[in-house]
């Protein structure tokens, strides 16, 4: 444990974040989910307007510093796939 009073600020300040990312990226993990059962059920309206809200997201989350900018381009675009497979049916 911290004995310093510098360190025991810095350890709190590190429960705040890890708290807000841990958030963070539970509701992005959560977005995605959503969007995936979507697309396994078939129902390609509901999995459309999921996917604005998942796009959403994970630009919020790269906002945030949860993830990379080219690791969420990386997820639109294969999600993006999926929908248009899904739409194409």
């Amino acid at each position: 444990m911290a004995n310093h009073v510098s360190a025991l600020k810095r350890a709190r300040q590190t429960e705040r974040k890890t708290t807000v990312n841990r958030n963070n990226k539970s509701r992005l993990r959560t977005a995605v989910r959503r969007f995936r059962e979507a697309l396994a059920s078939g129902n390609a309206q509901e999995a459309k307007t999921l996917f604005s809200d998942t796009v959403s997201v994970l630009d919020k989350s790269v906002k945030k510093g949860v993830l990379h900018k080219n690791t969420a381009s990386r997820y639109k675009s294969r999600l993006s796939a999926r929908l248009t497979a899904l739409s194409a049916k």
